[in-house]
């Protein structure tokens, strides 16, 4: 059974950079779709990057030219590189496959941005 490792949360201030990493147990990981998802208090999970199995990327308006998506098939690992941080990123960020599937909901690594 495939399981989903977010980390690489952090507080950062305004104007910094993280990087999330998202490592998946189970080889037909490469086959997916994937993306990172965040939610913050009181709104909805909402798509913010995907990253298909062919490698073609696409983004959320509130983070295009700020995030980049990335994955590693040796690693079953996916990347979200995450620069020019705004405190309105700050949310609880989580990887899954796009479309989600609601078994693979890991726990999720915290953003906060703040000065």
């Amino acid at each position: 059974q495939v399981q989903l490792v977010e980390s690489g949360g952090g507080l950062v201030q305004p104007g910094g950079s993280l990087r999330l990493s998202c490592e998946a147990s189970g080889s037909i990981f490469r086959l997916f779709n994937m993306g990172w998802y965040r939610q913050a208090p009181g709104r909805q999970r909402e798509l913010v990057a995907t990253i298909t199995s062919f490698g073609s990327t696409v983004y959320a308006d509130s983070v295009k030219g700020r995030f980049t998506i990335s994955r590693d098939g040796a690693k079953n690992t996916v990347y979200l590189q995450m620069n020019s941080l705004k405190p309105e990123d700050t949310s609880v960020y989580y990887c899954n496959r796009v479309p989600v599937a609601t078994t693979l909901w890991g726990q999720g690594t915290q953003v906060t941005v703040s000065s």
